[in-house]
């Protein structure tokens, strides 16, 4: 079972087996523009991604959903959404991001004002510094609280859900509070708003979601097929990505400081914090010469795939040069600390302008 509100340690390939998540690598010969994660492996999984592909490729209407529940601070790994959702917006798609301020208040006792000032001050101030252009005519970015037709979406859809259902997706015991019980409903709510009538009615939707998120999907999917005669709903696609390892070698989590990287560190903490992070060395420099090093296995080199290069060909010389035993552990950190420091003092620059674009959203 996975548990969408707790960080653990996946299994990729047991989840891709045991949930029917379809390979990523499958869909990718037919994508006319993947992304940099989309090529380099970092979203590896799919449930119809395939369809929203030929509309991209036709031209026809999609959506994209992805929400951001306010309950902490960005980091780096969080940037993996930002990027798929430019992407996506260069590629036709029709937005629609909810801040999850009413599950934030369910399961983590966020009150909904404390939740705004999050999502205003590290949410959107970061998705806009990061290049979305959330005023795009294409972009609906809302509050679960103050969005009437998501709550009376939401009323519909429970009519066809029970606590048996809940219960068998997310493990909720009969101690479990009703709020934390209706908090994946206003999440299916969410993911289906774009096919009710107001939004123009039904089309098809994809979801970028970490294969932790993989529970709300498959409820989602089972309700939609519920409603698809009397609201012709269709089941939303998803991909799935990757975790991005915590300098420490475990998840990064806003929770747990010290495995990440927070998008309002300074430059000369983002710094210390790379020139500290576990990497695939040997024991010995003797030994790295000999054996090479192991940059599957590397924090830093993570962070080159996910983030700080861009160009394939830069990329797979340095993977190269690490296994040959030809680039050392100090000399790598060098760079790629260099390079954080330099993305983090300019994205603390943009988010000045940011800020201020962001309080007129919600």
């Amino acid at each position: 079972m996975i548990d969408p509100w707790a960080s653990s340690t996946v299994d990729y390939d047991k989840l891709v087996n045991q949930f029917g998540i379809k390979s990523f690598s499958e869909v990718l010969p037919d994508i006319k523009n993947p992304g940099r994660l989309m090529r380099r492996g970092v979203i590896f999984g799919h449930r119809d991604f395939d369809k929203i592909n030929k509309l991209i490729n036709e031209n026809k209407d999609f959506a994209v959903v992805t929400g951001m529940m306010p309950s902490g601070q960005m980091h780096i790994g969080h940037k993996m959404v930002v990027d798929q959702l430019k992407w996506y917006l260069d590629n036709g798609a029709k937005l629609s991001l909810p801040i999850a301020d009413m599950e934030s208040y369910a399961a983590r006792g966020i009150d909904f004002k404390t939740a705004r000032d999050i999502a205003v001050d590290e949410y959107l101030t970061n998705y806009i510094a990061l290049g979305l252009d959330l005023t795009n005519k294409n972009v609906n970015v809302y509050l679960q609280s103050e969005n009437e037709l998501l709550k009376d979406l939401t009323f519909k859809l429970s009519k066809k859900t029970n606590f048996n259902e809940l219960k068998a997706i997310y493990g909720f015991s009969p101690s479990t509070n009703f709020a934390h019980l209706y908090a994946p409903l206003v999440q299916v709510g969410d993911i289906l708003l774009p096919q009710i009538e107001e939004y123009g009615g039904p089309k098809r939707v994809v979801v970028p979601v970490g294969v932790d998120q993989d529970p709300h999907i498959r409820l989602t999917r089972d309700i939609a097929d519920k409603f698809n005669l009397e609201l012709g709903f269709i089941p939303p696609s998803s991909t799935y990505h990757r975790f991005l390892t915590g300098l420490t070698g475990d998840k990064m989590s806003s929770s747990k400081p010290k495995t990440a990287i927070y998008l309002n560190d300074s430059p000369k903490s983002a710094i210390k914090k790379v020139k500290s992070a576990k990497t695939g060395g040997r024991e010995s420099l003797e030994e790295q010469k000999e054996l090479g090093g192991r940059p599957d296995e590397c924090v830093i080199y993570e962070m080159y795939v996910y983030h700080l290069i861009d160009d394939d060909s830069k990329l797979k010389k340095i993977y190269d040069s690490c296994k040959d035993g030809s680039l050392l552990c100090g000399e790598c950190k060098a760079c790629a600390s260099e390079l954080m420091g330099e993305f983090i003092g300019d994205l603390a620059t943009k988010q000045v302008d940011s800020r201020e674009i962001a309080k007129n959203l919600v």
